[in-house]
Order: C-alpha cells, then sequence, then structure tokens
C-alpha cells in the first residue's frame, strides 16, 4: 500500500456518470450525508469479518497513505488509527469498493489477537440462536466466541467505552 505518501494529495475522482462509478478504474467514494462510508473489514488469511466501521475522506485518504486503516468513531466524533490504543493494528491488505461506491471491504493483516474493544477476536462474537426463536419472546443470542482474546479493560484503561444505550 502507498506508505510515506503525503494524504493531503490523495485526490478521489468526481461522480460523473452511472457508467463511470460502476465501470471506471478510478476510486469515486460516496460518502452519506454525514460525511461517512461504511467499511467492512476482514481478516485477509481467514477471510473472517473482523468489524463494520466507518471512514470519512480524510480517514480514507490516511488509511491509503499509511497502510494502516483508520476509521472514523461516531460516538468519539474523530478519527482514529486501529492500535493507537491496544497495539492490535489492522495492516492494509487490500481495498476493495463495492459496485456503486458506497461501500468498502478493507482486507488486512491483524497485528494482535483482537479487533473488538470487548476483549474478542472480531466484533461479531455472537449469533442469533435460530434454533431457540419463539413467538412473543425477545430473540436470544449465542456465543460463537466462547472465550475473549485479550482483557479489554487492561488494554483500554482509561478509555471511555464507544458503546452508547
Amino acid at each position: 500500500m502507498g506508505q510515506s505518501l503525503n494524504p493531503a494529495t490523495l485526490r478521489f475522482a468526481e461522480r460523473v456518470s452511472v457508467e463511470m462509478i460502476e465501470l471506471g478504474q478510478e476510486l469515486a467514494p460516496r460518502f452519506d450525508a454525514a460525511g461517512l462510508i461504511p467499511v467492512i473489514t476482514c481478516e485477509d488469511d481467514s477471510g473472517d469479518v473482523l468489524m463494520l466501521g466507518y471512514m470519512t475522506a480524510e480517514a480514507l485518504r490516511l488509511t491509503l497513505a499509511t497502510g494502516e486503516v483508520h476509521y472514523f468513531s461516531r460516538s468519539r466524533a474523530a478519527i482514529w488509527r486501529k492500535g493507537e490504543h491496544s497495539g492490535f493494528v489492522h495492516r492494509l491488505v487490500e481495498l476493495r469498493v463495492d459496485d456503486d461506491q458506497d461501500c468498502l471491504l478493507a482486507r488486512v493483516a491483524l497485528e494482535g489477537p483482537g479487533s473488538c474493544h470487548v476483549g474478542y477476536r472480531t466484533c461479531f462474537y455472537r449469533a442469533v440462536a435460530q434454533e431457540a426463536l419463539a413467538e412473543d419472546a425477545v430473540v436470544p443470542l449465542r456465543q460463537i466466541e466462547t472465550e475473549a482474546a485479550f482483557d479489554a479493560e487492561t488494554v483500554y484503561t482509561g478509555l471511555p467505552n464507544p458503546t452508547k444505550i
């Protein structure tokens, strides 16, 4: 990836036609009204989905320039580099864009035991327990990852929990 590039010099194409967006050879991302684009992050080796995050244009440029994935935290209203506190960096292997360029897929090399701020390897550590679905009952979950990959309280000591009620 383009390590040592100046992120301010990276430009995105103007979205001028459907054909250009769907079949063109230039990145023309569509950010939402809040200036965000969703990014699905998966581990390159296993294909496991690690997390879903968001990027601003600046976070996207920083990611491309440094080779380390930067996200925009909606709860903190700030850009953050994955691993800046934990040391568990998402090293960019490949960045894909979907057909209408409004969603990204980051394939990463995970440097560390996990990605989740709760301490699990992925943020998708639970699944709907479809076998236990019942009418007029709360939809149950089952644990996919049975043990945390790291101690989140130790790793993120002093930082506010990004989960909002």
